[in-house]
């Protein structure tokens, strides 16, 4: 027993002092798969006797035959067919950081973390990234939904590449890119009073009942910001956090929603939906793009954030 522990020690220790060499190990896996000296050198584009040498200086390294040499094809040992499967793992890592590396060279990165608001991973960026992949088919997109000033903490934490959101009144952030603005409207059922006669809006706004975006979001603040101007003089709004569930409830008649009208186009045109233009101009809201201030765009981010450009630019 005391023998067999003695020579697992030795065996690890040759292992621990080996520093393997890539070429040693490319040459022991040609002749590994090709069984032959000869045309292991003509796939990997050395001499024979370079490949001789390098199967010799490991054996010596690991203190173990790999080979059998004693037939016409070169076969491997029991210790042999261990190490190549090692070996083989070594490779394909390195074949894989490779096409990273190439990967960074042609496109500037193999990925891109993006965050959104929930409204514009839902109606604004599946087109953008349809776009994105014929752009880039070897960068993959990973998307973070959430609240922007969430995301933008994230992207301070380097977490985040880029972060597609609205900006907040007041805030000036260090590296953005204004990208679109907006304004709410109101949106009624095609049976509500309104879609009929516009004019009756200022009339009657006192009198509904309202249905705002979740809290914690700049829409909500902005929002609660124009209802609380009213001198408080409306009724309290619902809040609800899911912009499907406001266009259903506003579709049955339970409330007039507060959303830009890009967010339910579909239910427009089709004439579900009725929008009506806020009194005084109503709420303005500015979109753009945000990325860290460390570091200069790349290429990927860069084009990440034309495409945003061009698509909401399509929804006016």
């Amino acid at each position: 027993m005391l023998l067999i522990l003695v020579c697992e020690h030795e065996a690890r220790s040759c292992f621990m002092e080996w520093i393997p060499d890539l070429r040693q190990i490319r040459a022991f896996v040609a002749v590994a798969e090709l069984g032959s000296f000869t045309q292991a050198a003509k796939k990997i584009f050395v001499t024979q006797s370079a490949v001789s040498h390098a199967m010799r200086t490991l054996e010596d390294q690991l203190s173990c035959q790999l080979l059998d040499r004693s037939s016409k094809r070169v076969t491997l040992t029991n210790e042999g067919e261990m190490v190549l499967k090692r070996c083989k793992r070594i490779l394909l890592e390195i074949d894989l950081a490779g096409r990273d590396v190439d990967g960074l060279r042609r496109w500037g990165q193999t990925r891109i973390r993006i965050g959104a608001p929930h409204s514009l991973c839902n109606y604004l960026l599946p087109a953008v990234l349809r776009e994105f992949r014929d752009c880039f088919p070897r960068c993959e997109p990973s998307i973070e939904a959430g609240d922007t000033m969430s995301l933008v903490q994230r992207l301070s934490e380097t977490e985040l590449d880029v972060v597609i959101g609205m900006r907040p009144k007041g805030v000036n952030p260090e590296a953005y890119r204004m990208l679109h603005r907006d304004r709410l409207h109101f949106l009624v059922s095609p049976m509500h009073p309104w879609a009929a006669d516009v004019s009756e809006v200022e009339e009657s706004i006192n009198e509904q009942q309202f249905i705002v975006y979740a809290r914690g979001t700049e829409t909500h603040r902005l929002g609660m910001e124009w209802i609380e101007s009213r001198s408080g003089r409306m009724k309290k709004p619902i809040v609800l956090g899911d912009m499907q569930a406001i266009r259903e409830m506003v579709k049955l008649g339970m409330g007039v929603g507060l959303m830009a009208p890009w967010v339910a186009a579909r239910e427009i045109e089709e004439g579900g939906l009725c929008a009506i233009p806020m009194p005084d101009g109503g709420i303005e809201r500015e979109w753009g793009a945000y990325h860290s201030p460390k570091k200069s765009l790349s290429l990927v981010e860069d084009a990440f954030i034309g495409l945003c450009d061009l698509a909401f630019a399509m929804i006016d």
